[in-house]
């Protein structure tokens, strides 16, 4: 099972990465960050790593851990 670590100070809140996990793991925090913004937070469950979230995020702000 994999980990997504998400950087929520390099998100902008484009939820890129919501709309692209196919297992709807990544969820808007109801925090916001340094932006000011809520930015995608990993809600955790069964990631299958592969990879969509991070592919799409325009900032880098998306690590796998497998």
């Amino acid at each position: 099972m994999a980990k997504i670590k998400i950087n929520k100070d390099k998100c902008k809140g484009c939820y890129l990465c919501i709309v692209n996990c196919p297992n709807g793991l990544i969820k808007v925090s109801g925090e916001l960050n340094i932006r000011g913004v809520k930015p995608a937070v990993f809600s955790g469950g069964k990631c299958t790593g592969c990879g969509m979230c991070a592919l799409v995020c325009p900032d880098c702000g998306i690590v796998i851990y497998k």
